[in-house]
């Protein structure tokens, strides 16, 4: 489904020569400085290569979303709970509902570890990438190792069954962050976990509120990939051409769409 209509001012302001980023811009010849990539930008060119280019090498991003501020809410609602248990030293009530044998991680970094401008980095040499990207959260089992936690605030009518199928992207995130963590020395278990937090469609009334289902969903992280897709993000952004868009990527969908509409016109 192509992107809403509402997009297009924004996208036609995100084309204008006055607004395109001149910060944090790829530059090939500079072979010297580290390049600071988030893994939000690297989950960018796995699923668009051609809108990862036009972002970090000519500076034209993508238009933004409204911002999540339910979303937001429910992420540091959420941690705000967890850290009570981290301060009494203790498993939270859905850990122990779960199985989860594990506890929050007291940590003096946990703080940078979840600032979206910091977060946990690493230095990847192949790619000269500061490859960097922030948590939710973090738990450690009995045998000492970390497990990375991701908060997602959903509402889907499946409630409690929700699960992972089709979530490549949360998938991948905690694999991004469990390679992050691998690379700082830590040791890291193969399992993370995604907090799920379902609102209830299904009240009657709404009375100003909105009620929550919590799900703990564990998934075993497979970081093999994240290396060689930093060495081809870096590839992709030497060249001097622009890289073929995904056949299903909404933005460069709705771009050859308008064009093909504008140039007629012009």
């Amino acid at each position: 489904m192509l992107l809403a209509l509402a997009f297009l001012a924004s996208y036609h302001a995100c084309m204008n020569e006055e607004n395109v980023r001149t910060r944090n811009i790829f530059d090939p010849a500079d072979g010297q400085h580290p390049f600071k990539l988030s893994r939000s930008k690297l989950e960018q060119f796995l699923q668009c290569p051609r809108c990862f280019y036009l972002d970090r090498r000519l500076g034209i991003e993508r238009p933004d979303w409204p911002s999540p501020t339910l979303n937001i809410a429910v992420d540091q609602l959420m941690k705000r709970e967890f850290d009570l248990s981290r301060g009494k030293g203790e498993a939270h009530p859905l850990m122990q509902l779960y199985d989860v044998e594990a506890l929050p991680l007291q940590h003096p970094d946990l703080a940078q570890w979840r600032d979206a401008q910091r977060g946990i980095s690493f230095l990847h040499e192949p790619s000269n990438f500061l490859f960097f990207g922030a948590v939710d959260d973090v738990w450690v089992d009995t045998d000492g190792q970390l497990m990375i936690v991701d908060y997602k605030a959903t509402s889907t009518v499946a409630g409690a069954s929700v699960d992972l199928r089709g979530k490549d992207s949360y998938k991948r995130q905690l694999e991004m962050y469990q390679w992050l963590f691998r690379q700082n020395g830590f040791a890291v278990s193969p399992v993370g976990y995604l907090v799920f937090a379902n609102a209830d469609r299904g009240r009657d009334t709404f009375d100003g509120r909105l009620e929550f289902t919590l799900s703990v969903l564990p998934y075993q992280g497979d970081t093999d990939w994240v290396a060689d897709a930093l060495v081809e993000a870096k590839t992709a952004l030497m060249k001097e051409e622009l890289p073929m868009p995904h056949p299903t990527c909404e933005w460069c969908g709705y771009r050859r769409i308008a064009r093909n509409v504008e140039q007629p016109m012009n």
